[in-house]
């Protein structure tokens, strides 16, 4: 009787930890919008050379 206790407490484990791996997401994020862009684009200047 112990034994079979143990074994049904094992499947319901192995269960609860699969059905929460592949469970969809329960995550509650605020949106957030887009997040303007306030810099001046990168411009690499020319190099002078000297022959």
């Amino acid at each position: 009787m112990k034994l079979n206790d143990r074994l049904q407490e094992f499947v319901q484990y192995l269960t609860e930890g699969f059905a929460r791996i592949f469970s969809p997401a329960k995550d509650d994020y605020q949106d957030m919008g887009i997040q303007p862009y306030d810099c001046k684009p990168y411009i690499k200047a020319k190099a002078n050379k000297i022959v």
